[in-house]
């Protein structure tokens, strides 16, 4: 039973669909970011960088219990440990790893910050509407979306033509393209593959982990938690 330190976000969603998609059975602990739970002294030390998600392994390297962070190298861990969605040559895993870099250097953090600037910092006290940061970072995503739409277009899937954890790892971010003001009418490729994965039970159950407690931070007192520490 792995432990899963999680909240319904999409880097959360990362692991929660990849446990789901490996039939790993997993016990989740929330984290809730909006109450400071990430800064507590036991959670940072499975997890110093004070974010969520990360796992407990209790049946690690050489059959011990081992600690990841970072939602990249909990995929990778676990891609490795059961021997599934990792691709089957050299090649392949390749062209997962560039993905998966790609997602978690580029698509994450931009699509973070569009999302912080369009609909976070405008309700903040005082209200931070600051056309430079939407401007800079709606265009980023949306080259970003344009480069993995190119992409699809000749192949089924991220990687290659099979999936991966390259998927898992893109798809909660790109899940969310309405709220980075995106369009899907010239990215055809990009809108098949959403609907293609946003199909699979995994998927759906990952996503559905929790899904009540999902939140807009409004709130003053998360804010704080959120954008100030």
């Amino acid at each position: 039973m792995i432990d899963l330190y999680f909240w319904p976000t999409p880097n959360g969603w990362k692991v929660s669909i990849a446990l789901e998609e490996m039939e790993l059975p997993y016990k989740t602990h929330l984290i809730n970011i909006g109450q400071g739970d990430q800064f507590a002294p036991e959670f940072l030390k499975i997890a110093p960088n004070n974010r969520m998600p990360a796992i407990v392994d209790p049946n690690g390297p050489g059959g011990t219990p081992v600690s990841v962070f970072e939602s990249g190298a909990i995929l990778m861990y676990l891609a490795r440990k059961t021997g599934r969605f990792y691709g089957e040559t050299e090649r392949d895993r390749i062209a997962v790893e560039e993905w998966l870099m790609w997602q978690m250097g580029g698509v994450g953090p931009m699509a973070g910050q569009a999302h912080h600037f369009l609909k976070y910092a405008p309700q903040l006290d005082p209200p931070q509407d600051l056309p430079y940061p939407k401007d800079r970072y709606r265009a980023e995503v949306g080259r970003l979306y344009g480069v993995l739409d190119r992409r699809l277009a000749e192949n089924e899937y991220v990687a290659g033509n099979f999936y991966s954890i390259a998927d898992m790892s893109i798809w909660g971010w790109a899940s969310l393209w309405e709220g980075q003001q995106q369009v899907l009418e010239d990215k055809p490729h990009f809108t098949r593959w959403l609907e293609t994965v946003s199909s699979r039970p995994g998927v759906q159950a990952g996503r559905a982990l929790h899904a009540e407690l999902r939140g807009d931070h409004r709130d003053k007192h998360a804010q704080g938690f959120l954008f100030k520490r």
